[in-house]
């Protein structure tokens, strides 16, 4: 009873998140770059002021700057997970119908790359491509493309020794027929399910990159940004990163008790239990 009332929660905050990311503009009457210098460092101010969440060193609104920050987070969340996931699929794929040299090649690629520490090769592949939105999108997909290539090459060479494939080429069924028709459409619940796993670690990711300077960059109100330029005010002004902070844990948290709720709805050993 417990966990699905928690379940049903971070449902209910993610589907808050999306709607806040949606109509972020028309929540507040400030805008993320809108600032006087005499009202900084305004302490929150609850329901009592204008300034729930306070304001930061430059007299911008905390609360507007952490709503279209979630806009930033998840749209680097949700893009940079949907393009690893069509790179690896097609890769994995490739490597799992066409054997021989191809897949040796391309699993050799997978495993050079597994083998750097992920924020390493992140933060590596940031610094070259240059800090801006576009390129920490570009950077995440990069450096997250090789687990589903090695997921999805698994799942299908097992699926490739099912009857009703072996069925299919027995009557004439083409490569390419058999692997968008049968064995894609058999990986997708996997694939969602460690898709949404994986939006809670991009999004840390992007907050991490942002944090260190090499992400999106100021005034665009990303959640790591926030937290970078509130660090030198950390006694001082405890909400610039308190608030990020806690919405970086919410959304992660959320995202992955989803991914769990997702991975437990196919165990086939459940209606055992």
């Amino acid at each position: 009873m417990l966990k699905n009332i928690i379940d049903y929660t971070a449902i209910f905050f993610f589907i808050c998140l999306i709607l806040v990311a949606v109509f972020a503009p028309m929540l507040t009457p400030y805008t993320i770059s809108e600032g006087e210098i005499t009202n900084r460092l305004i302490p929150p101010q609850g329901l009592k002021g204008p300034h729930i969440l306070g304001t930061d060193y430059l007299g911008r609104d905390v609360l507007t700057r952490l709503l279209h920050g979630t806009r930033i987070s998840l749209l680097v969340g949700v893009v940079s997970v949907l393009g690893a996931a069509f790179m690896g699929t097609i890769v994995g794929l490739i490597a799992s119908w066409w054997r021989g040299s191809t897949d040796f090649i391309l699993m050799r690629i997978v495993d050079v790359q597994l083998s750097f520490p992920f924020f390493l090769l992140v933060l590596f592949i940031a610094a070259v491509l240059g800090p801006s939105l576009k390129n920490v999108i570009i950077t995440l997909i990069i450096a997250t493309w090789a687990p589903y290539a090695r997921l999805v090459r698994g799942e299908a060479l097992s699926i490739r020794e099912t009857e009703f494939i072996e069925a299919s080429q027995a009557i004439g069924a083409g490569a390419f027929r058999i692997i968008f028709l049968h064995v894609l459409p058999n990986l997708l619940h996997t694939l969602i399910v460690y898709s949404s796993l994986e939006i809670g670690r991009v999004i840390i990711s992007e907050a991490a990159v942002s944090f260190l300077g090499y992400g999106v960059q100021p005034p665009t109100p990303s959640w790591g940004v926030m937290i970078s330029e509130g660090r030198t005010y950390l006694y001082s002004a405890w909400w610039l990163t308190f608030f990020p902070g806690i919405m970086i844990i919410l959304t992660t948290v959320s995202v992955n008790l989803i991914g769990e709720r997702l991975r437990e709805s196919r165990d086939p050993h459940k209606s055992l239990r």
